[in-house]
C-alpha cells in the first residue's frame, strides 16, 4: 500500500485538515477584524455596547462546540459536522453581506440581519471547530503520540496563517478612508463578502479531499459515523460508551440553572448578552465538566488526566479574556488614537492593525515546534503547565508595556504604532506557548468516547475568557 506519510513524518492528512481550518480561519478572523467597527460606524453603536456583543458572540462561537463535538460523537461523525458548520459559515458572512448593504436604506432591517448572521455563524463554528481539531489528534495512532505538539503548532500555524490573510484583505477591501480620513461606511460589505468566499474554498478543500488523505495508516476514512466505529477506534481496555446516569443528568440540569441565575446576579445589567449569554457560557462549562467527571464509565486514570485539562482549561480563560482586546479596546485604541504610519508614509487602516499576531505566528510557530523538539531530545522541554505559566507571563508584560506608554496620551498626542506592534509581538509567543500545547494536551489525554466533547470543553473555556473579555472591554473609557 502507498505510504500516506509526508517527509516531516506527518500524515498527509494533518495538511488537508491544514488547508481546511486556514480558510475558515480566514473567514472568521477577517470578519472579527471589521466587526466592532461596522457595529459602531454602520449600525451607530456604543463602544460599550459594541464590546459587549464582541465578547458574547466569540464566547458563543466557542460554547456551541459543546454541542457540536456532542452530535458528532453520538449522531453523525466529525466528517459530516465539519461540512455542516463550513456551509452555516458561509451563509452567516454572507447574511453579514447583506446586512453591510442594507443599514443606509434600513437601519432596522441590517440590525436583525446582523443579529441573525452572528447566530447562523455560532452554530457553524460549533459544528466546525470541535470536530476538526479531534480529527488532528485522531490522525496519530497511540505509538505516535508523542508527536501531537508538533502537530498541533504546524496546524496553529494553519490558523494563523488564514487569520494573517484574512485580516489582511477584509480590512483592505472593508475598512476604507478617503484622504481627509474620512470612512467609507458602505465598504464594510466588501470584507464579509470576502470571509463568506474563503469559508466557501475551505469547506471545498475537505470535501474534495477528505476520503483520500484524512484516512487511518490502514486507509480507513476516520471522522465517520459513530456506528461505524469499532474497536480499533479505541484504545485497549477504553470503554467505547459514556454512561451518564439518570442522577447526573438531573442534577447537572439543576445545577446549571442555579449557577445561571448566580452569574446573573452577579454581573447584574440591563444588557442581554450580558445577563443572559454570559451567564449561559459560564454556568454550561461549569455544568458539563461535573457532568463528564461523574460518568461512571471512566477509570481512576481516565478521570485523573479529565482533572488535568479541566485545570490548564481555567488559567485558559485569563489568557483569552486578556488576549481578546484584540478586536475591541486594541482597535479603538488604534483607531482613534495611534499614528498608524507604517511603511513609506502608509496609513495602516486600525483594523488591520492586529495582523501582526498572524503574521508573528506564521514567523514563529515553525520555531517554536524545533525548540520544543528540541529540548524534548534533551530531556529539558518544560511540561504543557510550565509552558502555559509562561504565556500567561508575556502576555501580562505585553499589557503592562502598552499600559505604560498610553496612560499620558491625553497629553502627549498618539500612540506610536511600534508599540502595538511590540505587544502584537509578545502576546504572540505566549500564544505559542499556551494554546496549540493546550490542544495536544487535550488530544493526549482524552478518552476517545469524550475527545470531540472534550475539545468543546477547552474551547468553552476559551468562551468564557472571550466573555470576560467583553466585560473589561465595556469599562475601558471611550477612545473616540
Amino acid at each position: 500500500m502507498e505510504e500516506l506519510t509526508v517527509k516531516s513524518g506527518h500524515p498527509k492528512g494533518l495538511w488537508v485538515l491544514f488547508g481546511t481550518e486556514m480558510w475558515e480561519r480566514f473567514n472568521f478572523y477577517g470578519m472579527r477584524a471589521i466587526l466592532t467597527l461596522f457595529l459602531i460606524n454602520s449600525l451607530l453603536m456604543k463602544e460599550s455596547d459594541a464590546s459587549i456583543i464582541y465578547g458574547g458572540f466569540l464566547g458563543l462561537c466557542y460554547l456551541t462546540p459543546m454541542l457540536g463535538g456532542f452530535v458528532a460523537d453520538r449522531f453523525f461523525g466529525n466528517r459530516n459536522c465539519i461540512l455542516l458548520g463550513g456551509v452555516m459559515m458561509a451563509i452567516g458572512q454572507f447574511l453579514l453581506f447583506a446586512s453591510a448593504s442594507t443599514f443606509g436604506s434600513d437601519l432596522g432591517l441590517a440590525s436583525t440581519l446582523m443579529w441573525t448572521a452572528l447566530g447562523v455563524i455560532v452554530f457553524g463554528n460549533g459544528f466546525f471547530k470541535p470536530n476538526i481539531s479531534s480529527m488532528v489528534g485522531s490522525l496519530y495512532p497511540k505509538q505516535e503520540k508523542n508527536k501531537l505538539d508538533t502537530a498541533f503548532t504546524i496546524f496553529y500555524m494553519g490558523i494563523n496563517l488564514g487569520a494573517f490573510l484574512g485580516q489582511f484583505i477584509c480590512p483592505i477591501i472593508g475598512d476604507v478612508k478617503d484622504a481627509g480620513g474620512i470612512r467609507d461606511v458602505h465598504a464594510f460589505k466588501w470584507g464579509f463578502l470576502a470571509a463568506c468566499i474563503a469559508m466557501i474554498i475551505g469547506t471545498a478543500v475537505f470535501y474534495f479531499l477528505k476520503n483520500k488523505y484524512v484516512v487511518t495508516p490502514e486507509g480507513k476514512p476516520l471522522g465517520g459515523l459513530p456506528s461505524k466505529n469499532d474497536s480499533s477506534h479505541f484504545e485497549e481496555g477504553e470503554s467505547q460508551k459514556a454512561v451518564f446516569s439518570t442522577k447526573a443528568l438531573i442534577v447537572s440540569v439543576i445545577a446549571f440553572f442555579a449557577m445561571f441565575f448566580l452569574f446573573r446576579y452577579i454581573l447584574d445589567g440591563n444588557n442581554f448578552v450580558k445577563t443572559i449569554i454570559y451567564p449561559i457560557i459560564y454556568a454550561s462549562g461549569i455544568t458539563l465538566a461535573g457532568l463528564i467527571i461523574s460518568d461512571s464509565s471512566l477509570t481512576k486514570i481516565e478521570r485523573d488526566r479529565i482533572i488535568v485539562i479541566y485545570i490548564v482549561a481555567f488559567f485558559v480563560i485569563f489568557f483569552w479574556a486578556a488576549f481578546e482586546q484584540a478586536g475591541s479596546s486594541l482597535t479603538y485604541i488604534a483607531d482613534n488614537q495611534t499614528d498608524r504610519t507604517f511603511l513609506f508614509g502608509w496609513q495602516m487602516p486600525a483594523s488591520m492593525v492586529q495582523i501582526f499576531n498572524g503574521l508573528f505566528v506564521v514567523m514563529l510557530a515553525v520555531p517554536f515546534s524545533m525548540l520544543w523538539d528540541k529540548l524534548r531530545v534533551k530531556g529539558k522541554e518544560p511540561i504543557s503547565p510550565m509552558k502555559q505559566a509562561i504565556g500567561l507571563a508575556l502576555i501580562a508584560i505585553s499589557y503592562f508595556i502598552i499600559a505604560y506608554n498610553v496612560k499620558d496620551l491625553g497629553n502627549s498626542g498618539l500612540l506610536a504604532i511600534k508599540w502595538l506592534i511590540l505587544l502584537y509581538l509578545i502576546q504572540t509567543c505566549a500564544e505559542l506557548c499556551l494554546s496549540p500545547i493546550g490542544l495536544s494536551l487535550v488530544g493526549k489525554l482524552s478518552p476517545k468516547r469524550f475527545a470531540s466533547l472534550l475539545y468543546g470543553v477547552f474551547f468553552l473555556s476559551n468562551a468564557a475568557g472571550y466573555a470576560l473579555s467583553g466585560t473589561l472591554g465595556s469599562i475601558i473609557p471611550a477612545t473616540g
